[in-house]
């Protein structure tokens, strides 16, 4: 029997737990590094509040998330399940503190980050290697972002306004439109997502710390998203990193 999964397969292989292991090899030590922090910080800041379902629901769409974000960052995209079980647990955790754009958020990361590993296991190979920015592709590109950028931030403060009234609107539509923009990015593998993902890393620990304040959550999502922000400077800083540092780490893995 073959040691290593064909991602070629069909969706089964996506529930095969080699598939799994597979992804999470092949890692930057910082990338290793942070995940052991960044699990240990969201056990404990559960653990030490009292206990209830939504703080362990809370605990494991954190933990699974944040698995996933760094196995990205590591161009070994390990959505699939992992992810699409988090944005489900991180719809109804936002959806009870009545940040609605993040419901939106959430189901974007389904659609554009979850499905096509569910459906198109092949589309997680050779991931560094098709990694792109937006100056290559020229003005359009920058164009259909901001264009596309404007009108998420639209719906989604309408939505806020009319439809779901939110106690936070505009930093609820702005962290939305910030991530459904940079998922989009990632779908079409292009390393400007992290400058998204960096300011919407920064609105985040902003939300979910004045939710937190105001009563309608725990702490867990504060720190969880400071520690997807760690997870940026890695992408950024980290010169094994595909992302922003495509020769090298083209260089280490044909060698």
């Amino acid at each position: 029997m073959k040691d290593s999964i064909d991602q070629d397969k069909a969706i089964t292989s996506i529930f095969d737990p080699r598939w799994y292991v597979q992804q999470m090899r092949g890692w930057t030590f910082s990338s290793y590094v942070l995940l052991m922090f960044g699990l240990g910080v969201i056990l404990g800041t559960t653990i030490v509040n009292k206990l209830t379902v939504w703080t362990v629901l809370t605990m494991v769409a954190g933990m699974l998330g944040f698995t996933c974000t760094i196995s990205i960052t590591n161009v070994r995209p390990l959505n699939g399940v992992f992810g699409l079980t988090s944005a489900i647990i991180y719809i109804l955790v936002a959806a009870r503190a009545r940040n609605f754009a993040d419901v939106v958020l959430q189901l974007s990361y389904i659609v554009l980050l979850d499905i096509p590993v569910l459906l198109m296991p092949s589309w997680a190979k050779n991931v560094g290697a098709r990694v792109r920015k937006l100056q290559d592709v020229g003005a359009r590109a920058y164009l259909g972002v901001a264009a596309f950028f404007v009108v998420v931030f639209g719906l989604l403060y309408f939505m806020d306004t009319h439809l779901f009234i939110s106690p936070r609107p505009v930093i609820d539509a702005l962290t939305g439109t910030i991530g459904v923009t940079g998922s989009l990015l990632a779908t079409l593998r292009f390393s400007d997502q992290y400058y998204f993902w960096i300011i919407q890393s920064l609105f985040s620990i902003v939300l979910w710390g004045v939710t937190a304040l105001q009563g309608d959550a725990n702490l867990t999502l504060f720190f969880t998203y400071i520690l997807y922000f760690a997870n940026d400077m890695v992408s950024v800083f980290d010169k094994s990193v595909a992302w922003f540092h495509k020769q090298n780490y083209l260089a280490q893995h044909q060698g």
